[in-house]
C-alpha cells in the first residue's frame, strides 16, 4: 500500500491541496498527518482526498477542539500508534523519544515531524519518515512523502 505523508502544513492551503493532488494521483491509500496544522481552515483540504487519513496534534495546533470538529475525530493526541497494511505505525510531531522509540525495534514505521527537516531512513527493520514542512514557509520548501509499505521504502517529493 502507498501511505501519503505530510506535517507542518502550517496554514498553507495552496499547498496542502497540492498534496493532496499527487496523493491523489499517486493512488496513496491511506494518508498521515504528523501535525501542525494550525487553523481549522487548514483541514478542508484533506476532505478532498481519495482515501482516509489520520494525524496527530502538533506542538502549533492551539484551536484543538476546532480541528478535530473539522477532520471528524481524526487528529489523535501523540504518540499514536496503529496497524496500517499490516505494519505497526507510530506517529508523532516532535522527536523527543525518537531514538528510543527506534532502538526499541517495535515498530515497523516511525513517523515524525516539528524539525520542518525532511528525514527517510532505515535502521534495523524500522522505517524513520519526517516529510519535512509541507508548508514551506520556514526552509522555503514544501515536501512530502510518499512510503510503500510491501517494499517499506519512501520517496521524498517536492511540492513544485
Amino acid at each position: 500500500m502507498r501511505i501519503g505523508i505530510l506535517s507542518d502544513s502550517h496554514d498553507n492551503v495552496p499547498m496542502i491541496k497540492k498534496a493532496v493532488a499527487i496523493f491523489n494521483e499517486r493512488k496513496a491509500g491511506f494518508v498521515i498527518h504528523a501535525g501542525d496544522y494550525v487553523a481549522p481552515f487548514a483541514i478542508d483540504p484533506l476532505g478532498d482526498l481519495r482515501c482516509q487519513y489520520v494525524g496527530v496534534f502538533g506542538n502549533n495546533d492551539g484551536e484543538k477542539l476546532g480541528l478535530n470538529k473539522r477532520a471528524e475525530g481524526k487528529i489523535n493526541v501523540p504518540p499514536h500508534s496503529m496497524d496500517v497494511d499490516g505494519k505497526k505505525v507510530l506517529v508523532l510531531h516532535e522527536p523527543g523519544e525518537i531514538a528510543a522509540l527506534i532502538k526499541s525495534q517495535v515498530y515497523d514505521i516511525i513517523i515524525y515531524g516539528h524539525i520542518h527537516e525532511p528525514v527517510v531512513e532505515k535502521q534495523g527493520r524500522t522505517l524513520i519518515i519526517n516529510p519535512g514542512e509541507c508548508g514551506g514557509w520556514l526552509t522555503g520548501k514544501s515536501t512530502i512523502v510518499l512510503a510503500d509499505t510491501d517494499r517499506m521504502t519512501a520517496e521524498l517529493v517536492e511540492l513544485l
